[in-house]
């Protein structure tokens, strides 16, 4: 999800289960305006950084350098460099955000050809990792970063961070991505409820359209959003064991359950009256847009209702609405037998082994780090050792005690899992195959047969 959060991706044949976050019922509450420092620690003056502060114990480093690739921007980049500058202040290292592009693999490759790689990046796909281990570029964590996840992830998310068995990766930040978002007013206006369900869903939508607005935005200029859509809709819709066979490529896109997922997503992408300037506006709305057309314009939105994760509130920010009153979101609705959790997230993978980058790793796995960056909201942790209070608002904190309550029993973001080259780079496979199919929903054979071609090509060549 890229702009304000970390849901783009580059992907793995690996079968993933991890944890992910539902938010239970309405929920009704305002967010909190946090505020936070993005201020540099002088760390070439930080003589003796505490070796025990905080919960973690992190080595004296002074003099070390570090830097850190990340494709975040804005609020999210700010932060993120407010951790790293407690870290600095804790060891006395100096650390560097160096700014990555999509697909970060890419980016990561040229910098190491060039002789320049980052000592830690930000992956944001389990199948960024197996790239990163494939090439070599990947360096085991250590005992001390071991010893923190073991301690404060459950065993999901360690496992997404590993490849053939040994850990490579510290999955900093979560992502829940089974949210739909919902301007309370036209609700109110229209007398629309929360649906629960996907027939409920349709309903819900024919209601806010007979009030005189249309339903939905939908991010069609970003393929991920897009493949997000189809991912809660099989998930639920197919079951956890297709979702994971799909994920892996071990049935095909030509599959039946396939056909009946894009079937039942056409009932919405299909109805050119339902979505904020049709298919071809919705081709052309980016992510942020999607969210801001939703929540600006008072009771007479561009849209109702925008589908996408927790971190839709940072945009909503961005606008004069106010999460828990003017914007509120409820679960996915359940397509199958159960509602969808579909999760991302991103992990710090160390590129240049040394004592400084194990200490890095070492502190993001901690709680002490991904404290600060709950304070200042727009950010889940699964680590499960941060404490609730650390979110600055009821509605953060209902999330991430669902993300925590909810063990290892959901699924990664089946696009996070797939070679980059299919699920992860604009323009291209699934990414590309989904904007097709939002422009013609009426092609599902036709739509099928291509991510079939395009994710066959992408398996093969493991890319």
């Amino acid at each position: 999800m890229r702009s304000t959060s970390s849901t783009h991706r580059t992907r793995t044949r690996k079968t993933v289960r991890t944890a992910a976050v539902v938010a239970a019922g309405a929920l009704t509450l305002s967010l909190a305006a946090c505020g936070g420092s993005d201020k540099k620690s002088d760390s070439g003056k930080s003589s003796s950084p505490s070796e025990t502060a905080g919960t973690v114990t992190l080595p004296k480093l002074n003099g070390a350098s570090l830097e850190v690739a990340a494709v975040w921007t804005g609020a999210e980049q700010k932060n993120f460099k407010a951790v790293l500058s407690e870290f600095e202040k804790r060891t006395g290292a100096k650390v560097t955000f160096v700014p990555a592009q999509d697909p970060i693999i890419n980016f990561l490759g040229s910098k190491i050809a060039g002789g320049q790689p980052p000592d830690v990046a930000m992956l944001p796909q389990p199948g960024a990792i197996k790239q990163a281990v494939d090439k070599k570029w990947a360096k085991p964590l250590g005992a001390d970063a071991l010893a923190e996840l073991q301690k404060n992830y459950s065993q999901g998310w360690q496992d997404i961070g590993k490849v053939d068995g040994k850990q490579y990766g510290v999955y900093y930040k979560a992502a829940n991505k089974s949210l739909i978002w919902y301007n309370a007013k036209v609700f109110a206006n229209a007398g629309a409820k929360e649906p629960k369900t996907w027939a409920e869903l349709l309903t819900t939508a024919q209601t806010i359209y007979d009030s005189g607005v249309t339903p939905f935005s939908i991010a069609g200029a970003d393929g991920w959003p897009l493949t997000d859509w189809f991912e809660n809709v099989y998930l639920s819709q197919a079951g956890p064991e297709k979702y994971d066979q799909l994920a892996q490529h071990k049935i095909k896109w030509t599959d039946p359950s396939v056909k009946q997922a894009l079937t039942t997503l056409a009932q919405i992408w299909g109805k050119k009256a339902y979505i904020a300037g049709g298919q071809n506006g919705a081709l052309q709305t980016e992510f942020p847009a999607s969210v801001t057309q939703t929540f600006n314009g008072g009771d007479q939105p561009k849209s109702a209702m925008v589908y996408e994760g927790d971190f839709v509130q940072v945009n909503i920010g961005e606008t004069k609405a106010k999460v828990g009153t003017d914007a509120k979101v409820f679960p996915f609705p359940s397509v199958g037998s159960t509602a969808p959790v579909v999760s991302g997230g991103d992990a710090a993978v160390i590129l240049k082994d040394s004592k400084a980058a194990q200490a890095l790793a070492t502190f993001l796995a901690s709680p002490d780090a991904a404290t600060i960056q709950a304070k200042l909201g727009g950010y889940l942790s699964p680590n499960k050792n941060v404490p609730d209070s650390a979110y600055p608002n009821a509605v953060q904190r209902t999330i991430a005690k669902s993300l925590v309550a909810a063990g290892d029993d959901f699924r990664f973001d089946m696009s996070d899992q797939a070679p980059q080259s299919f699920g992860g780079t604009p323009g291209k496979g699934e990414w590309k195959d989904l904007q097709d199919f939002l422009k013609n929903p009426t092609d599902v054979a036709g739509t099928q047969a291509q991510l079939e071609k395009d994710a066959a090509a992408a398996y093969a060549s493991g890319s």
